[in-house]
């Protein structure tokens, strides 16, 4: 499918792979941490590593020789989902937590952190309804068959 949303969410998805993102975010880079806290079932776990790991996410740094231990640190181009968990993170205490958010997230300068967009050019919030799409560079346009 010729569209970034869907391209992106066959990597992450499925519903456990950004929870276990965010545990790599906070801190949690090995296996049996990130399995004892989310609860997940081990093979599947492993099965989302192994895809967070083969989509370049993530990365298997390994801590130990004898016997062989790895944790998992994010790439580039994980911690550029950062943006994605924190907008998520903020829509759910909004919408989803009656007695207040679970986690505050606090910017180094002690203030509590705010998710939102902003417009490159001249750095006001970007709103619903005040963005207008146009094709990009990699605009495919889809053929629809006569008669559909």
């Amino acid at each position: 499918m010729n569209c970034s949303v869907a391209r992106s969410l066959d990597i992450v998805g499925e519903w456990w792979t950004l929870l276990i993102v965010r545990n790599i975010m906070f801190g949690q880079r090995r296996f049996e941490a990130i399995q004892a806290d989310l609860g997940i079932a081990r093979n599947i776990l492993s099965d989302r590593l192994n895809t967070l790991v083969a989509h370049e996410v993530v990365e298997r740094v390994k801590y130990q020789e004898h016997p062989e231990r790895y944790e998992y640190h994010l790439t580039e181009k994980g911690r550029d989902l950062y943006p994605v968990v924190a907008a998520l993170m903020a829509w759910g205490d909004k919408w989803e937590a009656p007695d207040g958010p679970p986690l505050v997230m606090r910017h180094t300068c002690g203030e509590q952190v705010a998710a939102r967009m902003v417009c490159a050019a001249c750095g006001e919030p970007i709103e619903f309804g005040a963005v207008r799409s146009k094709a990009g560079p990699g605009f495919r346009p889809t053929v629809v068959p006569p008669g559909k």
